[in-house]
C-alpha cells in the first residue's frame, strides 16, 4: 500500500489563500459599505457602529493613550512659552526693583545732602548690538554707533539694568565693547552696604571675582556692588551685580547684566573730570585777595577787664 506523502505545507498553502481571499473579499465589502451613498446602507452603517464600537473599546485603548500624550506635549509647550513669558516679567521686576533701590539711596542722600546736584551731562546713546564676538580667550560685543555718533573710547554700556563694560575702539559707524567677564576688562567697584572697595577682574567666566579686598569678612553674599567712581573711566554708582561665592570659596560678583540676551545697549556718555593741578589752591585764596583780619587776643582781654 503506497504511503501518504502529503506534508502540512501542502495543506497550509491553500488555507493562507482562501484566508487571504476572504480578507480581500471583506476589505472590499467594508469598502463598499462605506462608499454606498443611500439612506438604507446609512442606517445600517450607524446601526453597525453603535453595535461594534462599544464592544471595541479595548482597541481604542491605544488610541485614547496617544491623543492623550499629544494633548500633554502641547500642555508642555504652553507651560514653556509662559515659563519663558514670567521670566522676561521676572527680569523686568528686577529693574523695577533696582531702579526703587537706587531712587530709595538717593532720597536718602538728597535729604542728608540738601545741597547735592546731578550731574546733568551725564546722557546716553543707545546701539544695537550687532554681532557677538564671544570666545574663551575673549569675549566683546559690536555696536551700530561709533564715532559719528560721539562715542569715545572708556564710557560705560549698559543694558537697562546693570553694567555690560566700557567702550575699546570706536569706528566711523561701529564700536566695540569689551565686557566685564573680559580677561582684559579691570573696573573699581564698590561693595555695599559695607562700603568695601575691591577691582572687578574678568577671568572670562559667567561669575568674575573681587580683587583686592581690605575687609573681605565683613562681605556677604548678596552685598550689591556699584561702581565706585575711582580712576574717573566710569560714573559712581552704576549697578553691577550682587555679590556671591563660587565653587573655588572665592567672592564673585553675580552680574546684574543679561548676558544670554545683549540686544541693545546704552553707551553713557561720561564727561572728563576737571584735573586739580594745585590742591592747595582749594583750601587757600587765590593771590592778591586778602584774609580778613581778626581782632587781636590783647583788645579782647582788655574788653573783658573793663567790663
Amino acid at each position: 500500500m503506497a504511503r501518504d506523502k502529503t506534508s502540512p505545507e501542502d495543506i497550509a498553502r491553500p488555507v493562507r489563500r482562501i484566508l487571504i481571499g476572504l480578507l480581500v473579499l471583506a476589505l472590499v465589502a467594508v469598502f463598499a459599505l462605506w462608499r454606498i451613498d443611500s439612506p438604507r446602507v446609512e442606517r445600517f452603517r450607524v446601526a453597525l457602529i453603535d453595535r461594534m464600537v462599544p464592544n471595541m473599546e479595548w482597541a481604542l485603548v491605544p488610541v485614547t493613550g496617544f491623543v492623550g500624550m499629544v494633548e500633554d506635549f502641547r500642555s508642555y509647550a504652553r507651560i514653556h512659552e509662559q515659563n519663558q513669558q514670567l521670566r522676561r516679567e521676572l527680569q523686568q521686576m528686577r529693574a523695577w526693583r533696582e531702579a526703587a533701590l537706587q531712587l530709595e539711596q538717593q532720597n536718602a542722600q538728597l535729604r542728608d545732602l540738601n545741597q547735592l546736584r546731578v550731574d546733568p551731562r551725564l546722557t546716553h546713546v543707545t546701539g544695537v548690538v550687532l554681532a557677538d564676538s564671544g570666545s574663551p580667550f575673549r569675549q566683546s560685543v559690536l555696536l551700530n554707533v561709533g564715532g559719528r555718533d560721539g562715542i569715545q573710547d572708556g564710557w560705560a554700556t549698559m543694558d537697562g539694568l546693570g553694567l555690560v563694560g566700557r567702550i575699546s575702539g570706536v569706528g566711523q559707524q561701529t564700536s566695540r565693547v569689551i565686557l566685564l567677564t573680559d580677561s582684559n576688562s579691570r573696573i573699581p567697584v564698590t561693595v555695599q552696604p559695607s562700603g568695601q572697595r575691591a577691582v572687578l577682574a574678568g577671568d572670562n567666566s559667567a561669575l568674575p571675582p573681587l580683587d583686592f579686598l581690605e575687609s573681605p569678612d565683613v562681605i556677604r553674599p548678596g552685598d550689591r556692588v556699584v561702581t565706585s567712581g575711582d580712576g574717573g573711566v566710569f560714573p559712581a554708582g552704576l549697578l553691577v551685580g550682587e555679590v556671591a561665592q563660587g565653587a573655588d570659596r572665592r567672592l564673585r560678583v553675580r552680574l546684574s547684566a543679561d548676558y544670554e540676551r545683549l540686544q541693545f545697549l546704552r553707551v553713557l556718555r561720561s564727561q572728563p573730570v576737571e584735573r586739580v593741578s594745585d590742591p592747595g589752591g582749594l583750601v587757600r585764596p587765590p593771590d592778591g585777595v586778602a584774609l580778613p583780619s581778626r581782632p587781636a587776643a590783647s583788645a579782647a582781654n582788655g574788653g573783658g577787664s573793663g567790663g
